[in-house]
């Protein structure tokens, strides 16, 4: 075969042959882009914006100015010295009469002191405590009251928009928030329903709905925490101490609220979302204090740092 022959049979070859697969691409580039990871820093922040919003609304803890637990029989309420009951000015001296009938309470408004119960003018009658669900709230000016129950206790909550914890607020010290306080935890459910006693600031104790027992490891190290929660609540409470409560954080205890777990009993705990109880504020509060084995022998340095004289 002449050179020209050749020259012309190979072409003819390369040309009936099916083009070359493109080279891959370098990994990175073939890799499926990822979500961004989470701005720990970012995220705790907006949940702190979010929460110091919430207290220091007209109705938050910040609000918190009295508690009276009520006796059987007929006491008297309103801003003389005196009063069975102590309500704040600009509520008159003598604003009204509760009267405790066992498990019950009413309030009769003196003459010419209007209350309202829901932006509606309240002549009188029995009020709803927080036993069940919202508590009936009666207004006047600033200065808002409900009844609370606490195990065979019945109190009156007073709260006032204008009191000066909430004036002077200037908010709480957080630790930096840490991705290495994200803790990943199994959810490790009880044989059998059971209840949690938990004791409270009051010296009494709650019974409250185990969720099981949280098993998870810090530095190496197994730690184990209940929480609790209501029937059909998607959320998870968590009332913990840790060694920092001796010097850096609130000396109680501090709370925590983490979802429900996956389908295989995973849940991720942000201790960077730990915050203080309502008795971190106000004296009047009502906390529930960690439950036995809920006190872990750790520093949990995130989350709020102390706050408030109470």
């Amino acid at each position: 075969m002449s050179t020209l022959a050749l020259v012309l049979s190979l072409s003819l070859a390369l040309q009936a042959a099916p083009p070359a697969k493109p080279l891959p691409k370098p990994a990175a580039q073939a890799a499926r882009k990822q979500a961004p990871a989470e701005d720990v820093a970012a995220a705790t922040q907006a949940w702190q914006a979010e929460r110091l919003q919430g207290l220091k609304s007209p109705d938050g803890w910040l609000t918190l100015v009295g508690l009276t637990w009520l006796k059987e029989g007929e006491q008297t309420a309103g801003s003389a010295p005196d009063s069975a009951v102590p309500l704040p000015a600009p509520v008159p001296s003598k604003a009204g009469t509760f009267v405790r009938k066992g498990d019950t309470v009413r309030f009769q408004p003196a003459a010419g002191v209007a209350f309202t119960l829901e932006g509606k003018p309240f002549t009188g009658g029995e009020l709803k405590t927080d036993e069940k669900g919202a508590p009936d709230v009666l207004r006047l000016g600033s200065v808002s009251f409900h009844v609370i129950r606490r195990a065979d206790r019945l109190g009156v909550r007073v709260k006032d928009s204008e009191a000066a914890a909430r004036k002077q607020f200037h908010g709480i010290p957080l630790y930096p928030a840490s991705a290495a306080w994200k803790v990943e935890a199994r959810l490790v459910p009880d044989e059998k329903p059971r209840m949690l006693s938990v004791p409270t600031v009051l010296g009494t104790v709650e019974e409250m709905r185990s969720a099981g027992t949280l098993v998870f490891t810090v530095a190496g190290k197994e730690y184990r925490l209940t929480p609790v929660a209501d029937e059909g609540s998607e959320e998870l409470f968590i009332i913990f101490g840790d060694e920092t409560n001796r010097d850096a954080t609130y000396g109680a205890g501090r709370f925590l609220e983490a979802p429900l777990p996956d389908k295989d009993g995973r849940i991720v705990l942000d201790f960077n979302r730990a915050y203080n109880p309502p008795c971190a504020f106000s004296r009047f509060a009502t906390c529930p204090l960690p439950p036995r084995g809920n006190r872990l022998a750790l520093r949990v340095e995130a989350g709020e740092k102390r706050a408030g004289d109470h």
